[in-house]
This record gives C-alpha cells, sequence and structure tokens, in this order.
C-alpha cells in the first residue's frame, strides 16, 4: 500500500503542533497523511490521530514530574530494602547495590534469557533452595540473594572478586579455574561491580574529608581495581 511507518525509539517524547500546541504521548507511527500518537508503551493503548501536515516536529519529553516522583520513592523503598539486608547478613550495602545495578539495573521485574528473575536476578532453583517464594517481591529477592552473597563470601574469604564469579557463573567453575573463570560476559560483570562499588565508596570517602584533601582522598585505594583484580584472581 506504500504506507511508510516510523517507529520512535524513545520512552517519551512530545508532538509540537502548527497551533502551538503539543501533545505529550509514548510513541507514534506516521501512516502518510495521518500520524497516530500512542498514549502508553502498552501494544493496545490508546491513541490520538493527528493531521501529519500539522506536526512541525518531534523532541524528547522533560520528566514528568509524577513519574520522578514514583522513581524516587522506588529508589527510596530499594535503598531501605539493601540497608535491611544489610544489617541482618552483615554485607555492605554499596556492595549489595552495585551487585543489583549490575544485575538488574534495579528492576525487580527484570528476566534474563536464561530466566533468573527479580532484582539479584535469582534462578528459580536457586531461589526455591533461599526459601524465595516470589522473586519478583524487591524485599524477598534481595533478603535471598543478600544470603546467597554472604554464603559465598564466607566461603571465599572475603574474597569479592571470587564471590562475584561464583555469583555469575556457579562456584564449581570457580574452582575449576582456581579462580575467575575465562568468560568474557563473568570478567566483564566482576569489572562491572567492583568499579561501581569502588565509585560508590570514593564519592562517601571524598564527602567526609575537607575540600582542600579531596584530591589526596581520590588517589586512595577503597578496593581493588576491577581489572587488576581479575587478573590477579586467576
Amino acid at each position: 500500500m506504500g504506507i511508510a511507518i516510523a517507529l520512535q525509539l524513545h520512552a517519551v517524547e512530545v508532538a509540537n503542533l502548527r497551533n502551538g500546541f503539543s501533545i505529550r504521548h509514548q510513541r507514534h507511527e506516521v501512516a502518510g497523511e495521518t500520524t497516530r500518537l500512542y498514549m502508553t508503551a502498552a501494544p493496545d493503548s490508546g491513541y490520538i490521530d493527528v493531521s501529519t501536515a500539522e506536526i512541525v516536529g518531534f523532541e524528547s519529553a522533560p520528566p514528568d514530574p509524577r513519574e520522578a516522583a514514583s522513581q524516587t520513592q522506588e529508589l527510596q523503598d530499594l535503598q531501605s530494602i539493601v540497608n535491611g539486608a544489610s544489617t541482618r547478613h552483615q554485607v555492605d550495602a554499596d556492595f549489595i547495590a552495585s551487585v543489583i545495578h549490575a544485575e538488574s539495573a534495579n528492576n525487580p521485574r527484570a528476566v534474563s534469557p536464561k530466566g533468573a528473575q527479580g532484582l539479584m536476578q535469582l534462578m528459580p532453583q536457586t531461589a526455591s533452595q533461599l526459601g524465595v517464594k516470589n522473586s519478583f517481591d524487591a524485599a524477598q529477592n534481595v533478603d535471598g540473594g543478600v544470603r546467597y552473597l554472604r554464603e559465598l563470601l564466607l566461603f571465599y574469604n572475603n574474597d569479592m572478586i571470587k564471590a562475584l564469579a561464583a555469583y555469575n557463573a556457579g562456584p564449581q567453575r570457580v574452582q575449576q579455574y582456581k579462580g575467575v573463570p575465562p568468560y568474557h560476559e563473568t570478567r566483564a560483570y566482576v569489572a562491572r561491580v567492583i568499579k561501581d562499588y569502588n565509585r560508590k565508596k570514593l564519592a562517601k570517602r571524598k564527602s567526609q574529608v575537607p575540600p582542600a584533601n579531596r584530591d589526596s582522598a581520590s588517589k586512595a585505594v577503597i578496593a581493588q581495581a576491577a581489572s587488576d583484580s581479575v587478573a590477579g584472581s586467576e
């Protein structure tokens, strides 16, 4: 039929109209003389049809204050969950937060191609062994994941590198290779967690010293650099 369809990839956008008004929407499709503006990301979401000629252009939408408030609340809730698990299981809260960020980007509904679920990406069998009944429940998922992480840290005498490698690839692989297994995914994962963890600790340390001494503080070694640690653990 010769209909050209353009799909916008960014999350939220604004259609600017010739009459000076604008319409905030999730995505749009252009079909000849008509442009359809979808109000949400759902496939069956409501939409508005607008004459293509009346649209001056599209741009990324500014943050919605309500969405920003919701995201802030979710982060605060997650921080509270992390702090609680940290206290119960004696695992550094920043370390937990870095693992969660690397595993799921803080998305409690995340599911990996292999079937790992939730914030700390627990496989169903592992979740069952840990007593986690609902991996998509943030509190249950984090508590179970942190308990497993503590077991690994104790087993490897608090060696973060080996514990992270075992969390990602399994303890049997760490034992097989006597350190971080030679898998790109695992090496990248370990480096990503350690880098984020170091960043958090460095930021806290710098905030606790006078401005005049912050350059010195930034040179302090908080944890072994990720690349060196991975290489040295083999």
